[in-house]
């Protein structure tokens, strides 16, 4: 299996009209937008874990959103295989109304339990984990639909660029999550004259209001396919290159995705940067909050007070860099690229050892392992999914691939929530074997690429207006 892929036989990218670029970007970008959105209803959880402090236990915090996360997980074998049926729009609708409900709800039940006599008494972690797994269900829609709609939108030799705008979708995303979070906190603190937790119902509803107002304009402006936004449908060189439009047997799609060796080492890949990406991108703002608490500054209220921003920039210089190597010097081959982020990953894994008692230097391995795993997850899901999934199966695939992502991020929820509250110096050692173990799979798929059938039966690249 380690490099049985074919080459691709995919013709070069077409070249786009200056109308058809235009249309594309009123497309993906709003889309990329909604779905930063999901993120801002779906790490806000982190932050609300540091506002209401004791309430929320690193442990109850660790279930809560284990749960959520293994729900994500399951969801996908329902919502990939679905989305390839009703298409990336109906999907994304789904997902942004059905989250924004869910996070209303969750700054509801806060309200009320903030404003009981004795909010200690309340069953936070119960009814939290039953709220927030009804939004991660939700929230598994997002990363389907993206993948689904864009793999009609843009060819195989243009994927790697995808990749890049993918990554920067998911930074911005962490932005909002984490630092815009918590400056409405700040902001509704400072209002109110409140230092307690009751503010913290608004890092539920802002995300709530913000989705809903995307799922409207979502209605109107978003297209599962160049021509019904009056282009020509064209052979995107993938897996689905050569097929005609008609939708396959819902078990035929299942069986050819679960069946290729190559998705099927991504997906295992994809379960360590579960691992790793929710593995530093959770705990490291907590374990900041108890050194600040400790009366330490420098470093550690730094990237504390600016976590969304550092985890922007790592996004978008990893997903840039990954998507820009692979298209351009591996050949549109993802496992390279995402192999040399691996390693160095494994590496920062290894030097967060020692510097877990420094501010700065371990705020700059997390940053650098940021880069990494943003970069590698972009590249995999966002767009080997397309490539070995093909227009037909990218659903499928990316349901598959991200379930695991989740599958990992559940597993290291509640590990790292038992082992940080006894001792933070297993972090690091828990981390390392997850990077290395996702290094030597991604050597054995190092020279796949997707093999499309030789005769498309799509239009080649045209898409003059039809309208």
């Amino acid at each position: 299996m380690a490099h049985s892929a074919a080459p691709s036989n995919a013709a070069p990218a077409p070249d786009h009209s200056p109308e058809y670029r235009r249309r594309r970007f009123f497309n993906w970008f709003p889309l990329g937008l909604t779905y930063a959105l999901l993120y801002m209803g779906r790490y806000n959880l982190t932050v609300s874990k540091t506002a209401l402090g004791d309430l929320m236990s690193k442990a109850d915090f660790g279930t809560i959103f284990g749960v959520g996360a293994w729900v994500y997980a399951i969801a996908f074998l329902i919502n990939g295989p679905l989305t390839d049926r009703i298409g990336g729009k109906k999907a994304m609708l789904i997902g942004a109304g059905g989250a924004a409900a869910a996070n209303l709800a969750m700054g509801l039940y806060l309200q009320h339990v903030l404003a009981m006599p004795d909010p200690r008494t309340a069953p936070l972690k119960l009814v939290f984990s039953l709220l927030y797994a009804v939004n991660m269900y939700f929230q598994s829609y997002g990363a389907v639909a993206i993948v689904k709609v864009n793999a009609s939108w843009f060819h195989v030799r243009e994927r790697g660029t995808f990749s890049g705008i993918f990554g920067i979708m998911i930074s911005t995303g962490l932005f909002l999550a984490f630092d815009i979070n918590s400056r409405i906190l700040r902001f509704i603190q400072a209002s109110t004259g409140d230092t307690g937790p009751a503010g913290t119902r608004w890092v539920f509803f802002a995300p709530a209001l913000l989705l809903a107002a995307f799922f409207l304009l979502e209605s109107f402006l978003l297209k599962d396919r160049p021509a019904q936004a009056g282009f020509a449908d064209f052979d995107t060189g993938d897996a689905s290159s050569g097929e005609d439009e008609t939708p396959p047997p819902f078990f035929d799609v299942l069986k050819k995705v679960l069946t290729n060796p190559v998705i099927l080492v991504i997906a295992c890949v994809e379960f360590c940067t579960g691992v790793l990406r929710n593995g530093v991108m959770h705990w490291y703002p907590i374990l900041a909050k108890e050194k600040i608490a400790a009366g330490l500054g420098g470093g550690w209220k730094y990237m504390s007070d600016n976590w969304g921003l550092v985890l922007m920039v790592a996004g978008i210089i990893g997903g840039m860099f990954a998507g820009m190597v692979s298209d351009r010097i591996f050949q549109s081959r993802r496992a390279p690229a995402a192999g040399f982020l691996y390693a160095a990953s494994f590496a920062a894994t290894l030097l967060m050892i020692p510097s877990l008692g420094n501010g700065w230097a371990l705020g700059a391995l997390v940053f650098l392992m940021s880069i990494c795993v943003i970069g590698t997850h972009g590249l995999l899901s966002g767009t080997a999914t397309m490539d070995f999934g093909g227009r037909k199966g990218a659903g499928t695939a990316v349901g598959i691939i991200d379930g695991f992502v989740y599958l990992g991020t559940g597993a290291q929820s509640l590990a790292l929530g038992y082992i940080t509250t006894r001792n933070w110096s297993y972090w690091p050692v828990f981390l390392a074997p997850f990077a290395l173990c996702g290094f030597m799979l991604l050597l054995r798929i190092w020279n796949a690429k997707p093999a499309p059938k030789a005769a498309p039966a799509l239009k080649p690249a045209a898409e003059s207006a039809a309208a």
